[in-house]
Parts: structure tokens; C-alpha cells; sequence
């Protein structure tokens, strides 16, 4: 069998699966409606940490048109296949071990050029606000160029249920499982001034980390778990 059909029979799978976890999970939002937040700001570019976004796409509103940029990297037409049967259309750009600090990982520029054009169209984007295979928890710089660059906020958001699996990999992914309940948390929208030199933006870049988590700890309080 061919490396590609494996490759869509296994995106297949993810994406049934994440649909079954969502169908049975009972989700609230706090705020509890979190377009309220953002109606007046759209497009905007959400972000959740590596690891913890596999349920991001519960979060959006069906008519909310949300690009996300997954990776070039092998699993990431495993993990663009599960993403469009969620509902998100996908921009394919950083991905791999080479670490561009500027635009996220090998690819960033395309991705991040893309991800402007987007924005510019009055699309919402989405992407993680780490490096993949970098230091987590750590916000790239990457992601605060794209804020300044299209003049758009960043929307933090963390999510977490009762019921989950962590698994051991680098980024500690988490695995909602069925039969549970879950909770997304926004964080404050983080803005960059086109304008803002190197010392604003690690500014930015720390409130980032901050609300994001902040957001998370709020949300595994919330349902009763250690995050």
C-alpha cells in the first residue's frame, strides 16, 4: 500500500475520531459566547499551544471561515485531511527540525506570506504559537511578525476536558477522549503595532506566553484536572 493512502486512510481516522470526541463531549466556552470578544477585531489569528489544539476546531463558528497552516512535513497531509473534515481550510507552510526564528520553521516565509494574504482577505488564520520541535510553551517570534506584519490581534485560546490522554512525545500531545466534559478559555487579544521595534515585540511575545497560560490553567481548573 502506498504511502499516500496510508497517509488518507490515517487522516480519515483522525478526523472521524475527533468528530466522535466532539459529538460526545459536552463543550462550553468562557466567555460563553467567545465571538463576542473578537466580532469587531475579525479576522483575527488564534493560537493554542502544540499539543493541546487538536480540538481548536469546536470552537469555530460554522459560518467563521478559519485557515490553519500545518506543516510540510510528512503527517502534516495526515493532519490536513483531518483538519478539512473539521471544517477548516488549511494553509501548508513551517514544518520540520530547521528552526527559522523569525517565521516559525522551514517553510515559514510561504507560510507566513500566506497567512498574511489571508488575513488581508478578511480570513481568520490559526496556528500554533510554538515552534514545532522547539522549546514548548515558548511563543514564537513568528507568530508576533505575522500580528505586525498584517496589523491584525492574536487570540489566545486553550481548551481542556475531563477526560484525556497525554501522551510522551516532545510537545506532551493531548488526546481528548469521549464520553467527557470540555472547555475552551480566551485569553485577552494580543496586538502589535506595525510599527513596534524588537523590544515591543518580545513585549508582545511574553504576554502571549502569559495569557495562553493563564488560559489553560483557568480551563484544566475548570473541569477538575491537572493539566
Amino acid at each position: 500500500m502506498s504511502s499516500k493512502i496510508v497517509q488518507i486512510l490515517l487522516g480519515r481516522c483522525a478526523g472521524t475520531y475527533l468528530l466522535f470526541v466532539g459529538w460526545t463531549n459536552r463543550i462550553r466556552s468562557k466567555p460563553e459566547n467567545i465571538y463576542a470578544l473578537i466580532d469587531h477585531d475579525m479576522p483575527v489569528i488564534v493560537t493554542m499551544w502544540h499539543g493541546e489544539h487538536f480540538m481548536l476546531p469546536f470552537a469555530r463558528r460554522k459560518d467563521h471561515r478559519v485557515q490553519v497552516l500545518i506543516s510540510n512535513a510528512r503527517d502534516g497531509e495526515i493532519n490536513s485531511i483531518a483538519a478539512k473534515m473539521l471544517g477548516m481550510e488549511v494553509i501548508r507552510g513551517s514544518g520540520g527540525r530547521q528552526r527559522d526564528r523569525r517565521t516559525g520553521g522551514k517553510g515559514g516565509a510561504k507560510g507566513l506570506l500566506a497567512m498574511v494574504r489571508s488575513l488581508s482577505e478578511g480570513i481568520s488564520v490559526s496556528m500554533t504559537a510554538d515552534i514545532p520541535r522547539g522549546t514548548s510553551r515558548e511563543a514564537s517570534p513568528g507568530i508576533i511578525t505575522l500580528a505586525r506584519l498584517s496589523g491584525r490581534p492574536i487570540l489566545p485560546v486553550a481548551f481542556a476536558s475531563t477526560r484525556f490522554k497525554r501522551l510522551d512525545t516532545w510537545d506532551k500531545s493531548v488526546i481528548t477522549l469521549p464520553f467527557g466534559r470540555g472547555m475552551f478559555v480566551a485569553g485577552d487579544l494580543v496586538r502589535v503595532a506595525a510599527d513596534a521595534d524588537e523590544e515591543r515585540q518580545e513585549t508582545a511575545r511574553l504576554e502571549l506566553e502569559t495569557s495562553l497560560n493563564q488560559a489553560y490553567a483557568e480551563a484544566y481548573q475548570i473541569v477538575g484536572r491537572n493539566p
